[in-house]
């Protein structure tokens, strides 16, 4: 046993009893104040329900692209040599770095009607003004979504892809295995609890989001409106009860995707561990 166990056990059971349980209890106390009635009706209104429809579905999407792309990122930056290499797999870490409101704003220049990108695909609405088919969409939402759950896939692939040995490939080519064939059999089954992982931590990221969406998708209620926005929305009208009641779904369900990722992980380490032996 090391040295100093019950002190430091102590010290994190009250750390994080101070940070995590407290703050979480009082959202459940604070959403108690509602009867059961006000609560159902509250989570269940037709503005809640299309930013759950909103916020969970473009997450889940943005999700599942990240998981494509950032197994190909990941296998780019360790199976390949290139000038720039170190400066890309810095940039991968960009989403971290940045601070929300500064990736919004960034994201919202960029697809604005009159921003680099967004200049290119313009219409123009009811009102006869142009707009950018990204800024204030559903689009713009899963690129800022996209954005901010790249680096997940890719840092929780990429040491699992270099911790592989090249043997194994050797091994399967000379067995008379093409490239698809290896990759498929041999590399993908091994990066597969890896590869869920980080897809279960891309989602749950993108389902808290709220600095880098705010900015571009802006707040229009049953169409752009995410579930923290709707909370924060609920709280600027004095509405504690029902902010509360909403961020305790949300709890519920991060805390689901939390439990998930856990399992995943020891899943990971098991599934490596029976690799190595």
């Amino acid at each position: 046993m090391l040295p100093g166990f019950k002190l430091t056990l102590g010290f994190t059971l009250f750390y994080l009893g101070l940070i995590v349980l407290i703050p979480l209890a009082a959202v459940f106390w604070k959403s108690s104040s509602l009867s059961w009635a006000e609560f159902w009706q509250t989570v269940t209104m037709p503005q809640a329900m299309a930013s759950y429809r909103l916020t969970f579905g473009v997450s889940l999407g943005a999700a599942l692209v990240n998981l494509v792309f950032g197994l190909i990122v990941a296998w780019v930056l360790v199976r390949y040599e290139f000038f720039g290499k170190k400066l890309v797999d810095a940039l991968v870490d960009l989403p971290f770095a940045l601070p929300t409101a500064v990736a919004g704003i960034t994201l919202a220049s960029l697809y604005s009607k009159n921003g680099w990108i967004g200049q290119f695909f313009t219409y123009t609405d009811e009102h006869h003004e142009v707009q950018s088919i990204f800024f204030s969409s559903r689009l713009g939402i899963f690129v800022a979504l996209t954005f901010i759950g790249l680096p997940f896939i890719v840092r929780t692939v990429q040491p699992i892809l270099e911790d592989i040995d090249p043997e194994l490939e050797e091994a399967a080519s000379s067995l008379g295995a093409n490239r698809w064939q290896v990759f498929h059999r041999v590399i993908l089954p091994m990066l597969t609890p890896a590869l869920l992982t980080g897809f279960a931590l891309a989602f749950a990221r993108a389902l808290g989001e709220y600095g880098s969406v705010i900015f571009i998708a802006g707040n229009i209620p049953m169409k752009t409106q995410i579930t923290p926005v709707l909370i924060m929305q609920e709280l600027d009208m004095y509405e504690y009860g029902r902010a509360t009641a909403i961020a305790v779904v949300m709890l519920v369900v991060s805390f689901v995707l939390l439990l998930s990722i856990n399992v995943l992980q020891w899943w990971t380490n098991r599934h490596n561990t029976h690799n190595l032996a």
